[in-house]
């Protein structure tokens, strides 16, 4: 498995903050760390590692930290960190910049620059929520005096790249068991270029990235694209080429060179959401026609032959085995 998941709930109440600030410094940066929760410090943070990419998906109360010369002396990786806000809000002091961000803005920092950052939850009570991406400066195709131009500055992702971006991150956040070893290097490359292509649009570099890059990130956009249509029984090559401005030649070239055609990729998908829902207890009093329906499939006997193909069994005896 490729995730860890640290919380402070093992221990007594008066050793949760001790403990919360031994796993940061551990997993991420060293630094001064303050609130108002520290007599019972309720957190959690889950690490996905993947190669030189870690995605921490991160609950904590109140918050604050400070990243002072003397922590960098000790310390420094020399990355950037992402923070995706998906609940509460914060604010930002970093590169002569101060700022403040909600949720569904990210914010980006540099470990050899001092900051200070405090998140503040959306209720009293509550936990702020967020994901934060760590991947070394070097691996950021974009020039770093460019970069240095976005640094605390709150960027938009609720559509677009950016939107791609956030739907990205929340799906790792949330299926990290389901990977392996063999996925960390693809979900590390992949996660950096939506990174970079989101950066780029922000400073107006994207002609910085490297043509790999591009070819990535566009690949990327396909498959989320045709993960939020799945249930459209029209959703087509042609059409998933139309939305992002391709041919469907370049359509093919692009999912040729990953090993699978896009109407191949299509089916797999779908037939991958009917599987679970199959396994799904709570939906075991919807008809299997039904389930196939939400996911496309508009011929029952057609999508039993493929259920057949791909997984050798009938979608009744999944079912029933399940």
């Amino acid at each position: 498995m490729l995730v860890n998941e640290y919380r402070t709930d093992v221990v007594p109440p008066g050793e949760r903050w001790d403990l919360w600030q031994d796993i940061v410094t551990r997993t991420h940066l060293p630094n001064l760390l303050r609130s108002e929760h520290e007599a019972d410090f309720r957190a959690v943070v889950r690490v996905l590692t993947l190669g030189e990419v870690q995605v921490a998906d991160f609950a904590f109360p109140g918050l604050e930290a400070v990243r002072n010369p003397r922590a960098i002396r000790r310390y420094n990786p020399e990355v950037y960190q992402i923070n995706c806000q998906f609940q509460g809000t914060g604010g930002i002091a970093h590169n002569g910049r101060q700022s403040l961000f909600t949720p569904g803005d990210l914010v980006v920092v540099d470990s050899g620059l001092p900051y200070e950052a405090r998140h503040t939850p959306p209720v009293p009570g509550g936990d702020a929520a967020c994901v934060v991406v760590t991947v070394p400066r070097a691996s950021l195709p974009l020039p770093p005096r460019a970069l240095r131009q976005v640094l605390a500055v709150p960027v938009p992702v609720g559509r677009g790249m950016g939107g791609v971006l956030w739907r990205w991150l929340a799906d790792l956040a949330v299926r990290a068991e389901e990977f392996t070893e063999a996925d960390a290097v693809t979900l590390g490359g992949m996660t950096t270029d939506l990174l970079t292509s989101v950066l780029g649009q922000a400073l107006d570099a994207e002609d910085t990235m490297t043509p790999e890059s591009r070819r990535r990130a566009l690949h990327t956009r396909t498959l989320d694209y045709i993960d939020r249509n799945l249930g459209d029984p029209s959703l087509s090559p042609a059409g998933v080429a139309a939305a992002h401005g391709v041919s469907v030649r370049h359509l093919h070239q692009l999912f040729a060179e990953e090993g699978a055609t896009p109407a191949a990729w299509i089916r797999h998908r779908r037939l991958e959401h009917c599987r679970r829902d199959l396994a799904d207890p709570g939906l075991r009093s919807r008809p299997i026609a039904a389930l196939a329906a939400r996911w496309g499939f508009r011929d029952p006997a057609a999508f039993s032959r493929q259920f057949r193909r791909a997984y050798g069994m009938s979608p009744r005896d999944y079912r029933h085995r399940s």
